[in-house]
C-alpha cells in the first residue's frame, strides 16, 4: 500500500498560487502601494510585468504581497543568512588549572591567559585541583579563587561561584 503523495514542503515565503488568502494588499516592483485587490487579479498583474506575487507579511490583515522575482528573492535571503552565520561568534569555555599553593609568577602567567580569554569573548572555567593533604586546606584554594575574581572584576562577572566537586574546586567567569 503506497502512501498518498503529500504536497512538497514550501520553504520561504508563499508566492503566486500558494498564497491562501482571498485578498492581499499589493505593492508593485517600484515600492508603490496599489491597494487591496483579489489575489488572482494581483497574480495576473505580476505576470504581466514578468514577476511573481510574493507574500511579504502574511500576518497582516489583509496580508501584504509584493511583485518580486521569487528566485532572486530566495537567493538573496540565503546569502544574507550565510553572511550572518559567518559573522556569528560561538562562545567557548576555556579552562585554567591551578593549585592552592601556586607561586606568584605562575599565578601571573595564568592570569594573563585568563584576561586574554575574557578579552576574546570566551568564558573561563578556573579549576583548583587538590592533591593529598591539600584537601584539608580548602580555604587556601578558596582564597586563590577569590583573588582571581577580584582581579578580573572590571572585565568579567562570576557566573558560577567557587564550589567543590570531588577533589577540585570550580569557578566560571564570563566577560561583561
Amino acid at each position: 500500500m503506497r502512501r498518498p503523495l503529500a504536497p512538497p514542503q514550501l520553504s520561504g515565503p508563499r508566492y503566486n498560487e500558494f498564497i491562501q488568502s482571498q485578498k492581499v494588499r499589493v505593492i508593485d516592483e517600484n515600492g508603490e502601494n496599489l491597494g487591496v485587490m483579489y489575489t488572482r487579479e494581483a497574480i495576473e498583474q505580476a505576470a504581466e510585468v514578468g514577476l511573481d506575487l510574493v507574500e511579504i507579511s502574511p500576518n497582516a490583515d489583509p496580508p501584504v504581497a509584493k511583485f518580486l522575482d521569487i528566485g532572486r528573492f530566495k537567493y538573496e535571503a540565503q546569502k544574507k543568512a550565510n553572511e550572518q552565520r559567518k559573522r556569528q561568534k560561538t562562545q567557548e569555555i576555556k579552562e585554567i588549572k591551578m593549585r592552592p599553593n601556586i607561586d606568584d609568577h605562575d599565578y601571573e602567567t595564568k592570569m594573563k591567559k585568563v584576561v586574554e580569554f575574557l578579552g576574546d569573548g570566551d568564558k573561563v572555567k578556573v579549576t583548583m585541583r587538590f592533591r593529598g593533604r591539600e584537601m584539608a586546606h580548602g580555604q587556601l584554594g578558596m582564597a586563590v579563587l577569590q583573588r582571581v575574581a577580584g582581579e578580573t572584576a572590571e572585565i568579567a562577572k562570576v557566573e558560577a561561584h567557587p564550589r567543590m566537586e570531588g577533589r577540585q574546586m570550580l569557578m566560571v567567569l564570563s566577560p561583561k
